[in-house]
């Protein structure tokens, strides 16, 4: 069953994502060469402390810090340690969430650690990026959740991969509902698989979180021993970016972006929803 939230309820969930949204903050400044994982986990255990608000990764099915930090081959779920540092060139992709008054928001991003990134390297967060908005902007009323998962997926089809070849689209994990719980139906592919039919249609209180993950090789993962930790089967690098977005009467609002997806929904030209909170 797929929860639709009334207007209030999305407002509090505009809360919980401003609180993602100033972690991300936070984390993006603090994840610099010799700063390890652990350092951005209590980063963003700072932040939420002085929000008020609660972790919903920390303690979700035994998962043992409050941020995921993936780096390079990392796709997800990776978990902060002392042991990580980080070093010039490296890219990390931080995953990251909060409670305001029992509500979730979710959200992840791409960041490059120093300088000297390879193009490959920019061109694939971009890419990642990118099919999230365009994921983003297919969320229209009367559509279905299966155009969500084309948008995405043809986007990151349609870009050329530098040297060649395709992007592995993940194929075994992807996006979700958000509400009172942090991972709820629907399960949103980031690819159209026939076999699933169209999937609900989107009505104003649906709420979804949007978030694909591309390889440079790969769409195949395993698990490391941790039963944490997903890596490319490949050891390929990848990328993964997310927001949590809830779909009104007047349109798509970005729960998690700082200005509710205004800009860059402008851009795609759709109107973003006001924002609840002014």
């Amino acid at each position: 069953m797929v929860q639709i939230k009334t207007p209030e309820q999305i407002a509090t969930m505009r809360a919980a994502g401003l609180v993602v949204a100033a972690i991300h903050a936070a984390t993006r400044e603090a994840a610099v060469p010799g700063a390890s994982t652990k350092d951005l986990d209590e980063v963003a255990r700072k932040v939420l402390a002085e929000h008020g608000a609660k972790p919903n990764f920390l303690g979700y099915g035994g998962f043992p810090a409050t941020i995921c930090t993936s780096v390079n081959e990392v796709v997800v779920h990776g978990i902060p340690s002392e042991d990580v540092v980080l070093k010039d060139g490296d890219i990390i992709s931080i995953d990251c969430g909060a409670i305001v008054d029992g509500w979730h928001g979710d959200a992840a991003y791409t960041a490059f650690v120093g300088s000297g990134h390879a193009p490959e390297l920019i061109e694939l967060s971009r890419v990642t990026e990118e099919s999230m908005w365009a994921g983003i902007a297919a969320m229209k009323q009367g559509s279905r959740l299966v155009d969500v998962s084309r948008a995405i997926e043809t986007y990151i089809r349609r870009q050329p991969k530098p040297g060649g070849g395709r992007y592995g689209i993940i194929e075994d994990y992807g996006g979700h509902g958000i509400g009172t719980e942090m991972h709820m139906d629907p399960h949103l592919l980031n690819y159209v698989d026939r076999r699933r039919g169209k999937g609900p249609k989107l009505v104003p209180g649906f709420c979804l979180a949007i978030e694909p993950m591309v390889s440079l090789g790969t769409p195949r993962t395993e698990v490391l021993q941790d039963d944490w930790t997903v890596i490319t089967t490949d050891g390929t690098w990848s990328s993964h970016w997310e927001h949590s977005v809830a779909l009104t009467e007047e349109g798509p609002l970005v729960l998690t972006a700082p200005d509710g997806g205004k800009a860059k929904l402008a851009e795609l030209g759709i109107t973003a929803a006001p924002d609840p909170l002014g």
